[in-house]
């Protein structure tokens, strides 16, 4: 059995009866399970779960229910319940019942079969009745729960009273209890087919397929060891025993090896033979480190070698948060190594011998030197109109490889241009040092983004116009034009995709632009900047008379994170960097010809009004506004305006235009409410009577 059967010295341990686990039941094991403890069939006990019959005993769990993580069941010395069987317990839990995250059941305790009992929920010296739903962060005490009730989050109940005037369970609130119960059921499935070789090792296989794609053997001249440095070991003789070819990692990872390293991240690696790889048993190799990608790439061809009979695989960590962010194999056991000075590493993509600061200041001059100065005013405007603050930091080669920065003070500078000045200035003062750019979030105090846009040597391309010019939004080619010139609608994308955000499209004709209705188009499963590269010159070329804008969406929190124009009919593009809607510069035919106003739905909003309300929106927050007249302003006494309760801007827009007309000559503040936690984030006056 998995779990930890040993218990502390204490004064019931000396007697400790041994627990009784069915075959069927699953003990993970970082679980402790300790005394007089019965499990019966198809039971789940979760890592972090501690069951300790050691002062009160003995406990039932019945058939079907699922401990998980953290959850502690203990019992007192004195006090018994009545089981479904006539016998008494310090602790029973009935069958196909839920004891989630966090919880404690503490003896004397009884909870019935199909209860769901929330997460960090307490019961003690209690009795919970079939099929009741205790929802998150509950205490219940010296109470019995009539069977089929519903216990709300956060009550505290603690008089048979409150128990007796408790609502019974609705149907959704069963649905919710089946959801986790049945997610719980598949958990329970993983564990067991984790701890089976037969059942894993397929799995391991083809997730390992995925990340290395190992290409056929080139037929190379015999000089190929002098000219590659890398293919030879440290002493500089050619290693024995394994077979060195030409080839390559799939470039989805070197991509993300070559991000991780610009972020900061640390490179590390482990290896595993045969028997302790089914295990997952794995084995600290080399330290790399950070440094120069070429660097990297030699240290991880040595540690193929060095482990040809083994497994290898490599590390993404992140050293302030001591965590793992990156776990890809890229090496099975007496498969041929790929020579990773041929993988493309460097811009020019030759083979010939080059320096370690020849070979990463060219992968460094194609990946951010060669950054254009729209690209990086087009992320400093995304982040400053999200609300988020701007920061750089910079550190020569030097402190670059230990990730030491250095930051550098811009003051409190709210506009594009003042950030564009400024990070001319910096790059025009550190030529030699590699340069940052951070996005902030002040309110949760943390970092939104760190991006590196100079190299040492490098500098940013200003051929697009001065710091502070009007962006103009990302255009795609029309016709069979390469894509690789829309280098910074092919940059949004992959920004998105390396931040967890899944990337969608929409279309709408002119008529539906104007009332900012637009249709959604199927773009599949994109993961990889040259899919969704692929989806949007796909659905350009299919709708050239349409505007086609680009999403960014946050699956977690159900919200999108960008939304901006990528073509106009004929392939215009919007004469502003905003992400939404304005009206093409001149009207369809049949229109008088004259030039297209603000839509109607914003007016009287003035442009920082609409970013401020378009930065709430992205952010998941509801709008509000209140008036009041002059003499009740001295006083505080605001009222609500009509409540908004739609989230689409144009819709907002047009109720806070009606808001502003309807109470001329009072004083309109706006308000953004976030819903979680039911507060107000902005109050802001946007109107006085004086206009």
């Amino acid at each position: 059995m998995p779990s930890k059967l040993a218990a502390p010295p204490t004064p019931w341990s000396r007697d400790l009866a041994e627990p009784k686990v069915h075959p069927t039941a699953y003990v993970h094991k970082n679980a402790n399970l300790i005394g007089d403890v019965h499990l019966s069939a198809d039971v789940m006990v979760a890592p972090g779960t501690s069951i300790r019959a050691d002062e009160g005993k003995p406990f039932w769990i019945g058939e079907g229910t699922n401990i998980q993580d953290g959850v502690v069941i203990h019992g007192l010395e004195e006090g018994r319940v009545v089981g479904d069987d006539g016998e008494s317990y310090s602790v029973w839990v009935g069958s196909d019942t839920s004891i989630t995250h966090m919880s404690l059941i503490h003896g004397p305790a009884y909870v019935g079969n199909h209860c769901f009992i929330g997460f960090r929920s307490t019961v003690f010296n209690s009795r919970v009745g079939h099929g009741c739903i205790v929802m998150m962060h509950c205490l219940i005490q010296g109470v019995e729960i009539p069977p089929g009730k519903y216990i709300p989050s956060g009550s505290i109940i603690t008089n048979q009273q409150q128990a007796d005037r408790l609502p019974d369970v609705q149907a959704s609130d069963a649905q919710f209890a089946a959801h986790v119960i049945h997610v719980n059921d598949a958990l329970r499935e993983g564990y067991q087919c984790a701890e089976n070789i037969v059942c894993v090792a397929p799995i391991r296989k083809e997730m390992s397929a995925q990340v290395f794609a190992q290409a056929a053997p080139v037929q190379t001249a015999p000089s190929a060891e002098l000219r590659n440095p890398a293919l030879n070991t440290p002493n500089g003789k050619k290693a024995q025993g394994s077979s060195i070819q030409p080839g390559s990692l799939s470039p989805q990872l070197l991509e993300q090896i070559r991000s991780l390293l610009e972020q900061g991240y640390r490179i590390g690696t482990e290896f595993a033979d045969e028997r302790h790889f089914r295990t997952s048993s794995w084995r600290s190799g080399t330290p790399i480190g950070s440094g120069p990608i070429s660097d990297v790439m030699r240290a991880l061809q040595q540690e193929m070698i060095q482990h040809s009979k083994e497994y290898v695989r490599v590390l993404g960590i992140d050293p302030k948060a001591k965590k793992r962010i990156l776990e890809a194999v890229i090496h099975h056991p007496d498969e041929a190594i790929p020579d990773l000075a041929l993988s493309g590493i460097t811009s020019s993509g030759s083979t010939s011998s080059h320096s370690t600061s020849q070979a990463y200041a060219s992968t460094s001059s194609s990946s951010t030197s060669g950054k254009s100065a729209s690209s990086i005013q087009a992320t400093v405007q995304g982040l400053l109109g999200q609300g988020y603050r701007v920061g750089i930091e910079i550190a020569d080669p030097r402190r670059f490889r230990t990730s030491s920065w250095t930051s550098i003070a811009i003051g409190d500078a709210r506009s594009t241009a003042q950030v564009m000045q400024t990070l001319e200035q910096v790059v025009a003062e550190h030529p030699n040092d590699y340069v940052r750019l951070l996005g902030i979030d002040p309110q949760a105090k943390r970092r939104v983004s760190e991006e590196v846009i100079k190299t040492p040597g490098g500098q940013l391309t200003t051929g697009t116009g001065a710091a502070g010019s009007p962006i103009r939004t990302h255009s795609v080619p029309q016709s069979g034009a390469a894509l690789g010139s829309s280098d910074n609608l092919q940059h949004q994308v992959q920004g998105l995709l390396s931040q967890g955000y899944r990337v969608g499209l929409e279309v709408a004709d002119a008529r539906r632009f104007r009332t900012s209705s637009w249709t959604s188009i199927a773009i599949g499963d994109g993961r990889s900047a040259s899919q969704v590269m692929h989806y949007i010159q796909q659905a350009t070329a299919q709708y050239p008379q349409h505007y086609v804008r680009l999403l960014g969406i946050d699956s977690t929190a159900k919200r999108r994170v960008l939304e901006e124009i990528i073509q106009s009919p004929g392939g215009r593009t919007p004469s502003t960097g905003s992400s939404q809607p304005n009206h093409p510069a001149h009207q369809a035919n049949g229109s008088n010809g004259s030039s297209s106003a603000s839509p109607s739905s914003s007016a009287g909003l003035s442009p920082e009004i609409q970013a401020q309300v378009r930065a709430l929106l992205q952010q998941g927050y509801r709008i509000g506004t209140e008036h009041v007249d002059a003499r009740r302003f001295r006083t505080g006494s605001w009222k609500s305006c009509s409540p908004i309760n739609t989230t689409r801007e144009s819709e907002v827009m047009q109720a806070l235009s009606a808001c502003l007309a309807d109470h001329k000559g009072e004083y309109v503040r706006l308000l953004g409410i976030d819903p979680t936690v039911k507060k107000r984030v902005l109050e802001q006056v946007i109107q006085t009577p004086k206009g």
